[in-house]
């Protein structure tokens, strides 16, 4: 070859971002990803600004890849609520970070108070992971300042998350726009629809809705994490949705503070699902300040109805070792199902105090935990 078609050859890789399959392919500027993606497996990602209206887009990593987040990754203004910013998907990648990298999604930009209900226009899904299996991995990441809901996961099996610190406390004070309101509002840590084997742990989530919340899939295992702010630890809401079955699903060995609810089962009105096998253990709670332990089968997104329809069956519920403080202004325990469709709820070793407001439980027959 001429030496000046292999020196050619070379300033094209550089501008690509240095790739080979051998070495990681660095992309520091946003245009440097998508060459990255097609030639390497080893993709480091640094101080990379993703401009308006543009994802950084995973999805089509060549399997095995380790995609490493470095330095801080910002985002452009976009105001789309079915805009996603960072997008994953592929079998065996491993999902990384740098110590010290941060993600910063820029919420401060689209805040108001009112998340997805109304507003701004804002990214309702920051991190869309679909169809992440073969045994995927997500760790190490610090992610701050996400519009509405962070982590958005479908069809994933076998995918383990584990290492994250998720901090949107800064969304927690009101700002111009939204007036008494915190800033952010929606702002779930994971949300995890259809998907199988999959296990989140050893996580901080500080947010202003659900830690994590479970619409649909089996086993799933979420262990060791610390939530702060949040809706607690949820299943659901279950019904009128594509896939409305959540089976095998263990919490445990965590910890929620300052957050509205603590361990929650919640079934839309006027739906139909299925909710089975479904264990809360060693779950400790602090300062809860509506519901301590939460099964209620009355819900909408605007508001429950307090009428409980029986279309969505829960069955074989063990809370265990549920133990803590509520505010004042909670209920220590509530459960409301519909006519029969309510079987084998079942308390052992729960204690929650501090509630003011009178527990109420429908379920079981013996009413709530002493």
């Amino acid at each position: 070859m001429h030496k000046n078609s292999q020196i050619s050859g070379l300033l094209a890789l550089t501008l690509a971002g240095a790739c080979t399959a051998q070495t990681a392919c660095t992309a520091s500027v946003y245009s440097q990803i998508a060459p990255c993606v097609a030639s390497s497996t080893a993709i480091v990602l640094s101080n990379v600004f993703a401009p308006s209206g543009s994802s950084i887009d995973l999805t089509k990593v060549k399997a095995g890849t380790t995609i490493t987040f470095a330095g801080k990754t910002t985002f452009g203004f976009t105001n789309d609520s079915s805009f996603e910013p960072i997008k994953l998907a592929g079998s065996g990648i491993t999902v990384t970070a740098e110590p010290d990298a941060i993600i910063d999604g820029n919420g401060q930009a689209y805040w108001d108070g009112l998340g997805s209900n109304g507003g701004v226009p804002k990214p309702n899904h920051f991190i869309a992971a679909s169809k992440l299996i073969g045994n995927s991995i997500i760790e190490n990441l610090y992610i701050q300042n996400w519009p509405v809901h962070l982590f958005t996961i479908t069809g994933a099996v076998g995918l383990t998350i584990q290492n994250l610190v998720l901090n949107n406390t800064a969304g927690n004070a009101p700002n111009a726009a939204s007036g008494t309101l915190a800033a952010a509002h929606n702002s779930d840590g994971f949300d995890v629809s259809s998907s199988s084997n999959t296990i989140i742990k050893n996580t901080q989530v500080f947010n202003q809705d659900d830690c994590v919340a479970v619409t649909s899939g089996n086993n799933i295992t979420i262990d060791g994490l610390y939530c702060s702010g949040g809706h607690g630890l949820s299943i659901g809401s279950v019904g009128g949705k594509s896939n409305n079955n959540v089976t095998n699903i263990t919490f445990k060995n965590s910890e929620l503070v300052n957050s509205s609810n603590g361990a929650r089962i919640k079934s839309n009105s006027e739906t139909t699902g299925f909710i089975s096998n479904i264990t809360y253990s060693n779950i400790k709670l602090t300062n809860i300040d509506t519901y301590g332990i939460d099964v209620q089968q009355d819900y909408l997104n605007g508001g429950p109805t307090g009428v409980p329809t029986n279309g969505v069956i829960i069955e074989n519920i063990l809370f265990e070792n549920v133990v803590g403080t509520a505010a004042a202004s909670a209920k220590n325990y509530y459960v409301l199902c519909g006519e029969g469709s309510c079987s084998n709820i079942k308390f052992s070793g729960v204690k929650i105090t501090g509630g003011e407001e009178e527990s109420s439980c429908n379920y079981p027959a013996t009413g709530c935990p002493a």
